[in-house]
């Protein structure tokens, strides 16, 4: 199975496309007929619709995996508790999940990413478990040009009348 595609964009950490290759990428091999279950890299599936925050088709990927293969990889399952914590909205289980679990090499570039998507914006406390809001630096508002406020008020006004 060629894999060239998925590896290309996680080398160029383009970690938002994962998710669609995949799903693409198993149609085709659906379509085709071949057995590509034992192979499939699910983890880093899931975990593409994770970081695309797609919890979704998460759910989805999850129900349609074989039990046998859920029981063979344990990082599929670490993923996926990734996904019900997030789906429970849990986020201070979201991050003992990622921290709780020994990625390989391939899967911890997109945990990592996604872990930094997440803490934009927050700041965890692991003493307390609790997840604090940054301040966000004051945005200043813009200037309106006199000339571009007059154009947008024509415009409106051509549009009703």
């Amino acid at each position: 199975m060629d894999f060239s595609v998925l590896n290309e964009a996680l080398a160029s950490k383009s970690f938002d496309k994962i998710a669609d290759i995949c799903d693409n990428l198993m149609l085709q091999v659906a379509a085709e007929g071949v057995p590509f279950q034992d192979e499939w890299p699910f983890a880093i599936h899931l975990l593409g619709h994770i970081y695309i925050d797609d919890i979704n088709s998460a759910r989805f990927l999850w129900k349609s995996i074989p039990p046998a293969i859920k029981e063979s990889q344990p990082e599929l399952v670490a993923a996926w508790k990734i996904g019900q914590k997030l789906w429970t909205r849990d986020y201070a289980g979201v991050y003992e999940a990622i921290r709780g679990f020994d990625w390989t090499q391939e899967t911890q570039v997109v945990v990592a990413a996604f872990s930094d998507v997440l803490q934009q914006g927050w700041t965890f406390d692991p003493a307390s478990k609790m997840l604090t809001v940054m301040k966000l630096a004051i945005v200043r508002e813009q200037k309106l040009d006199p000339g571009k406020l007059q154009r947008l008020t024509e415009y409106v006004f051509h549009l009703e009348h």
